[in-house]
């Protein structure tokens, strides 16, 4: 029995959370990571190489660097968003600070990987009407997340994280999974039992 309440019931339709919004084939799924670049990155992106299969990376820019593998990231065809700088939750600061966190947070990402960040997950997933005007202002994709895997509560048990996912995908899911050595554990299964399903690996 799953006790997570994984599905997110987000009522703001200027959030992506299903790829559905985009009026894209319905039998896609997208895999999205949070919290990095971290330790476990290379396992991560090494599972995904072997699997064939895309993902969404939303980093901290305080943990990137140019020593990181952020290269192999982008050559493998997956794609790097920002999650701010260092994870405060956007709704307790003003409008200015909500515009440092993000504003600086490209333009370190940016400096580093010569590539526009095009989308944007706030940490949390909190936010508001700031929030909001300064995605627009810099052009930002929202992007929020449809099932929890709730992999950062399950390192004990990460058989967990498989069937949070599992159990409640649908058509156009986006999940939410986390740069964790849980994860990483389980990863080739849940890929394997997503397309056993019949899903398709997605980007949006």
């Amino acid at each position: 029995m799953v006790t997570d309440e994984v599905v997110y019931d987000l009522q703001d339709d200027r959030w992506l959370k299903n790829l559905a919004q985009l009026k894209k084939d319905q039998k896609k799924v997208v895999l999205t990571f949070d919290d990095g670049p971290g330790r476990h990155l290379n396992s991560i992106l090494d599972i995904l190489q072997q699997k064939n299969a895309p993902a969404m990376f939303f980093w901290q820019s305080r943990l990137l660097h140019p020593k990181r593998p952020w290269k192999r990231v982008l050559d493998e065809g997956h794609i790097i968003g920002s999650h701010a700088h260092n994870h405060k939750n956007l709704t307790n600061l003003s409008r200015e600070q909500q515009y440092r966190q993000i504003k600086g947070s490209l333009e370190k990402i940016e400096a580093v990987t010569d590539q526009k960040v095009r989308y944007f997950r706030p940490p949390f997933g909190q936010y508001n009407e700031d929030t909001m005007d300064i995605m627009e202002e810099l052009e930002l994709t929202p992007v929020m997340w449809e099932i929890s895997s709730y992999d950062w509560e399950h390192k004990e048990k990460p058989e967990k994280i498989f069937c949070n996912v599992i159990e409640n995908i649908q058509p156009g899911s986006i999940i939410l999974l986390h740069e964790l050595e849980q994860t990483v554990s389980i990863l080739p299964e849940l890929i394997d039992e997503i397309k056993e399903k019949g899903y398709e690996i997605s980007l949006p």
